[in-house]
């Protein structure tokens, strides 16, 4: 059993798919979904991406939920039971356990600088702000750029931050109003904060989606964005990096990280069919960077922007100066950022819960104070690393990441016996998992999870 007392859990088994899809549906989604789409050519991108959705959401999804709601733990207490069940000793795996803790709480701080913007944008959006900058691609790229740069030392960062006001960057100020309102949703608990904000936030999302992507179809130039989309170069498929970057995104959107979705299956009844569960959050998350997909793309035809122009800045300077271009400018670029702040804010939750629940786990702290304390170091940290959140956000998603993601298959696949691992796998299913599963774990999505380490680090970031 958990060392947290009357542990908390999921009441309903849409809460518990609908809080899953929450923390894959992000930024990985609806900023890094379209830009891959529109950098490696539409359908020559989309045909293995969806390869691989289909892998991972059979195996590794599967997997981490599994072992969380076996070991009623997050990674530490989960990686120290089935070394113990796989007599290699609890002790080791306990050690081990800490690894996917440290990479959710760094991708958590990096994310909460992203969510700054976000929320920003939501609010420019909301009082015409957004609007108001018109097309000036200046005035536009001015206000997303307006904070250190990236070859700042230390003490120029610092110098900026004290010169315009410690949070008068553009950036500070938001990202600690983003970060205060996702942990107010984490002190509620899992059923109180987490499964009802997620019970609100995605329909929300998907219906204000939903909405834009119809609205954006009846433009003219939308239907630019529509060919590029669906066109499939037979070459481009010869190009590795086009296998590299579409395994990478389907490995992140979908939340695999040995951390977040461990520690979400901890929470999960024991009836609950996790197989069926982990289908569901594939489909849904998919559907959700379609969604976004359909929404940026046939936009960038509509504001006469070349749909394969994508890049870092495209949600942050290339869309408001679509959006505002268009007609219902305004109203299209405050749904599109509101939609963004859900999906922003459902992500974050997930990454700081793993933290969250290492502090109530290892040292009996109640949920309150865990909460703070990790509020309080992500709130610091992230002021530091606003000039560099780029790089800190290559060095988890290169490394820590993957690295989690393969740690935990290793355990269930290979420390675990087999026959607990297929008992924590089918324990509440209607129907007792195929004898596909278990080899597809063990030696092709282990495999891909160090290949994901390892080629990462060769092209530079694949998360």
């Amino acid at each position: 059993m958990s060392n947290i007392e009357k542990r908390d859990g999921f009441q309903s088994k849409w809460g518990f798919i609908l809080a899953c899809i929450g923390s894959a549906v992000g930024m990985g989604n609806i900023w890094r979904f379209p830009i891959m789409v529109s950098t490696y050519g539409g359908m020559t991108f989309l045909l293995p991406y969806f390869l691989f959705v289909i892998l991972i959401g059979a195996s590794g999804v599967i997997e981490e939920f599994a072992l969380g709601r076996w070991a009623e733990a997050g990674p530490v207490g989960a990686f120290g039971k089935a070394t113990e069940n796989g007599g290699k000793g609890k002790g080791l795996g306990t050690a081990i356990g800490a690894i996917p803790i440290i990479g959710a709480a760094m991708l958590a701080i990096g994310y909460t600088v992203v969510t700054g913007w976000i929320f920003k944008y939501a609010f420019m959006g909301i009082n015409g702000g957004l609007y108001a900058m018109g097309t000036d691609m200046a005035t536009i790229g001015g206000t997303f750029g307006a904070t250190a740069p990236e070859s700042a030392t230390i003490g120029e960062a610092i110098g900026v931050m004290v010169s315009n006001g410690i949070f008068g960057i553009g950036n500070g100020v938001w990202q600690l109003v983003g970060l205060v309102i996702s942990l107010a949703i984490m002190v509620a608990g899992i059923a109180g904060g987490i499964e009802k904000a997620n019970k609100v936030m995605m329909p929300v999302l998907f219906g204000l989606f939903l909405v834009l992507a119809v609205y954006i179809a009846t433009l003219p130039g939308s239907e630019v964005g529509y060919s590029y989309i669906f066109t499939l170069n037979p070459a481009g498929l010869a190009n590795p990096q086009v296998w590299v970057f579409a395994f990478g995104q389907a490995f992140f959107s979908l939340s695999v990280a040995g951390n977040g979705s461990v520690i979400y299956g901890s929470y999960l009844g024991k009836d609950e069919d996790i197989p069926s569960s982990a289908r569901n959050v594939a489909v849904f998350d998919t559907m959700a960077a379609l969604l976004a997909m359909f929404v940026i793309l046939p936009a960038m035809g509509v504001g006469g922007v070349e749909p394969s122009s994508g890049g870092p800045g495209l949600m942050f300077v290339y869309l408001p100066n679509v959006f505002n271009g268009m007609a219902g400018g305004r109203i299209v670029g405050m749904v599109f950022f509101l939609c963004v702040l859900f999906a922003a804010v459902s992500s974050i939750v997930n990454l700081y819960e793993a933290p969250v629940a290492f502090f109530q786990e290892q040292f009996k702290m109640k949920r309150l104070p865990a909460v703070l304390t990790m509020g309080v170091i992500g709130a610091v940290v992230s002021l530091l690393i606003q000039p560099w959140t780029s790089q800190w956000m290559d060095l988890v998603s290169i490394y820590i990441c993957p690295l989690g993601a393969a740690l935990a298959g290793i355990m269930f696949f290979w420390i675990m016996k087999k026959e607990t691992a297929l008992a924590a796998v089918n324990q509440g299913a209607k129907k007792a998992i195929g004898n596909w599963f278990y080899p597809l774990g063990k030696y092709v999505y282990v495999i891909l999870a160090i290949a994901a380490l390892v080629l990462g680090a060769m092209y530079g970031g694949i998360g």
